[in-house]
C-alpha cells in the first residue's frame, strides 16, 4: 500500500509540474536505455514511445526522488 501512495503522489507531482516531469522522463529514459543495450537507437526510439507509459507510470517515485535528491545536490 506504500508504494502505491508513492506513485499516486509522485505522478500527481509529474502531472502538475511540467519542468519536473520533462526531467523525470529523461531520467528513466536513460535509464531503460541503459538496460536495454542490445537494441540500436532506431529499435530503442521504437520500444521507448510504445512502452513510455507504463515506464513512466512504474517508475514514477524513483524518478521524484532522483529529481529532488538532484535538486538538494545543486
Amino acid at each position: 500500500m506504500e508504494r502505491d501512495n508513492m506513485m499516486h503522489g509522485a505522478r500527481t507531482a509529474l502531472n502538475q509540474n511540467m519542468e519536473m516531469r520533462e526531467w523525470c522522463e529523461l531520467f528513466l529514459k536513460e535509464k531503460t536505455r541503459s538496460e536495454k543495450t542490445e537494441l540500436s537507437d532506431e529499435e530503442y526510439e521504437k520500444y521507448w514511445k510504445y512502452h513510455k507509459p507504463e515506464i513512466m507510470h512504474a517508475g514514477a517515485a524513483e524518478a521524484v526522488l532522483a529529481y529532488k535528491s538532484r535538486n538538494r545536490e545543486n
